[in-house]
């Protein structure tokens, strides 16, 4: 019976949060979805950086919010190309739309280990992430722990000094249950505003066992280093 019930609550988590939902009364893959995205890696010390992030991703491209995503992790610089991070993320999922569920929300509290390893073959800069993630999920009164690992491979080309291509394909695996997570593959143009800053606006095909979701991706970093940030702030105080 407890396995019964386990077994039911991952799956209407995975149908809640893949978006696999009526909305209004059409699948999700017949719209076109939006994620718009901040992300930031800020150097606090010289092997230490803190890494932010924010995304909101709606069901159409300006209406309909779906997913509320915030994440935060500390990160070891191993060396220039290897990175070690640990962190925490907050995903609210809005069940309005989602009859079959009761318009429940979904809430996930995720901890997060990640390793990112860094190589250039001629002018592609080729970065490795490997991620793994514990999740607590929260769906009306039911919770549920499940675990999960995800591999990304990315490649980024320089075109000019201001802009750059930016390609990755990531696999997710669940530890428990179906194997399969989901696939996301994607591809975008990128701008560099400042040293510190740039703006990338993408495709994303999000695929899962069942459905194909399209989702339009605009994406901005800001990585300043805060250390030169406080040492000037000082500097100006003094």
């Amino acid at each position: 019976m407890q396995h019964r019930k386990r077994k039911l609550l991952s799956t209407l988590w995975v149908a809640l949060t893949a978006t696999v939902v009526l909305n209004a009364q059409e699948p999700g893959e017949d719209k076109w979805g939006a994620w718009y995205m901040y992300f930031g890696t800020n150097k606090i010390a010289e092997r230490f950086s803190i890494h932010t992030e924010a995304q909101f991703r709606f069901y159409e491209t300006t209406s309909n919010f779906n997913q509320l995503l915030l994440r935060t992790g500390l990160n070891y610089h191993i060396n220039p190309n290897a990175i070690a991070t640990m962190g925490y993320g907050f995903i609210k999922t809005d069940g309005s739309f989602d009859e079959p569920l009761g318009g429940l929300d979904g809430r996930e509290h995720r901890i997060f280990e990640q390793f990112i390893l860094k190589n250039k073959v001629w002018e592609l800069l080729f970065e490795h992430r490997y991620r793994l993630e514990q999740r607590f999920l929260e769906l009306g009164d039911a919770t549920d722990t499940q675990h999960r690992a995800r591999y990304r491979i990315q490649m980024t080309l320089p075109l000019t000094d201001t802009f750059f291509l930016n390609f990755y394909d990531e696999l997710f695996i669940n530890l428990q249950d179906d194997l399969f997570g989901q696939n996301r593959l994607y591809g975008a143009v990128g701008v560099h505003i400042t040293e510190n800053s740039s703006v990338q606006v993408g495709y994303l095909r999000n695929q899962f066992a069942n459905a194909v979701y399209d989702r339009l991706q605009i994406g901005f970093f800001f990585n300043p280093d805060l250390r030169k940030v406080f040492a000037k702030k000082a500097k100006d105080e003094s």
